[in-house]
């Protein structure tokens, strides 16, 4: 028979337990909506910037970029992975560093060195544990990744890769499809030409680059000014950074829905615990009372 001090002790520390993971919950479903709106207000603008650039590109004649040079062979590959600065966000994490897993095996696979470079606390500790060696680490994106702290980083990525240290760049972070659907995936963004943009329609470009006029094939046919050469130089890694800085808003948003989701289940399996604890404190309460009773019956009958 279970102790009654013990069960009441007990269930008041789920419901303590209880407390914070609603809190939690509340904190995590606010900074979520804040997250939304920033990564909603970026979509439109990243893929508008990268149909522009693919679209110039192909329009410049002979006038390339070098984010856009696909290297024949990759000799050296660059990972950056995106996880969190802290727990309590369900397989958030998991799913993540399993795609970054598969990636480094399969570079693995092919004799292809790679740079490792983690953003989050989680991710590693975990490469840590996993023995991993890391070229960089990044603990400084909360909630609200900054473009500024982004810029730099990309900035790198832009150096490394024109000067010819690195000849791809993956990024493996939880792509944002909607509310509801989130997916850990591995991205490959430089070259830049390597990866697709899916849009509804053709974007327009921006009258201050470029002017150009429809040729009937579905395609533009652009207008330079000053030249192509000087509006790609200034377009092609802005739309890199754009893309990079989308990789970590998405990121936000999917681990405030994955907190959002793990601390509402938890709030409802300390409410199942406790609705148990109480069914068996009044199980064990009724029983001490009826042997009491029983006790007090007994010794009645023995003094008569």
């Amino acid at each position: 028979m279970a102790n009654l001090r013990l069960l009441v002790k007990r269930r008041k520390a789920v419901r303590n337990i209880r407390k914070i993971t609603k809190t939690m919950e509340l904190i995590a479903t606010a900074r979520f909506k804040k997250a939304l709106d920033r990564a909603t207000e970026a979509e439109a603008y990243t893929k508008k910037i990268a149909v522009l650039a693919s679209d110039l590109s192909q329009s410049a004649g002979e006038v390339s970029h070098p984010l856009l040079a696909v290297r024949p062979k990759i000799e050296k590959a660059l990972i950056l992975v995106c996880t969190s600065n802290r727990g309590l966000c369900g397989g958030y994490n998991g799913g993540i560093l399993r795609e970054a897993q598969i990636k480094i095996r399969q570079l693995k696979a092919e004799n292809i060195p790679f740079d490792l470079e983690v953003s989050g606390r989680r991710g590693a500790t975990f490469f840590k544990f996993q023995g991993v060696p890391m070229a960089a680490q990044y603990q400084q994106f909360e909630d609200k990744p900054a473009f500024e702290q982004v810029d730099e980083i990309a900035q790198k990525y832009i150096d490394l890769y024109v000067g010819g240290k690195v000849d791809a760049v993956f990024v493996a972070y939880q792509k944002f499809v909607s509310a509801a659907r989130q997916t850990p995936v591995v991205e490959q963004l430089l070259p830049l030409s390597s990866a697709s943009v899916s849009v509804s329609g053709q974007a327009k470009p921006d009258s201050s680059l470029a002017t150009g006029t429809n040729t009937g094939t579905g395609k533009a046919d652009y207008e330079f000014l000053p030249d192509a050469a000087e509006i790609l130089n200034n377009l092609v890694p802005v739309a890199f950074k754009v893309r990079l800085f989308k990789c970590f808003l998405d990121a936000a948003v999917s681990e405030q829905i994955a907190r959002r989701v793990a601390m509402k289940a938890a709030t409802e399996n300390a409410g199942d615990l406790i609705k148990e604890i109480s069914r068996e404190y009044n199980r064990t309460r009724q029983a001490n009372i009826t042997k009491e009773i029983s006790e007090l019956i007994a010794g009645s009958e023995a003094l008569k």
